[in-house]
């Protein structure tokens, strides 16, 4: 029996892991940037009790960790007009390249997410103590 008779090339599946990987581009920048803006927006919140005249020059960590979605947004975007199997050949090659660069750039907004969640906490607080550190 040989394998062209079933007719299952391989590239069938090549969509599902481009989608895959546009898919993981936007979770994983959205879990980072929900991760960030909520734990910054935490020390934004505290510090505003103590401090209310710097909460909007604390505000940086939380828009900074808000544009971390919309970057996974975008690539997101990018990889899935990419795909279009019906017009061009796409292969599993293409495929597996959509989902390392969908993993890379979700991973990466989710470990820039969680640093910018933990340093502008900190960093807030400690603007909160001292508000010389806020140099403009």
């Amino acid at each position: 029996m040989s394998s062209s008779s079933s007719g299952f090339s391989g590239d069938e599946t090549a969509p599902f892991f481009g989608f895959l990987g546009a898919a993981a581009a936007l979770v994983f920048s959205c879990m980072g940037a929900a991760y960030g803006t909520a734990k910054s927006g935490v020390g934004v919140a505290s510090m505003g009790v103590m401090r209310p005249e710097l909460v909007m020059k604390s505000i940086v960590p939380v828009v900074m960790a808000g544009v971390l979605g919309i970057y996974g947004l975008i690539i997101a975007v990018i990889i899935s007009t990419g795909i279009n199997p019906k017009a061009k050949s796409y292969y599993l090659f293409d495929g597996y390249a959509h989902l390392s660069s969908g993993l890379s750039c979700g991973l990466a907004g989710l470990s820039a997410g969680m640093a910018i969640g933990i340093v502008g906490d900190a960093g807030v607080r400690a603007n909160a103590q001292q508000p010389k550190l806020f140099v403009v």
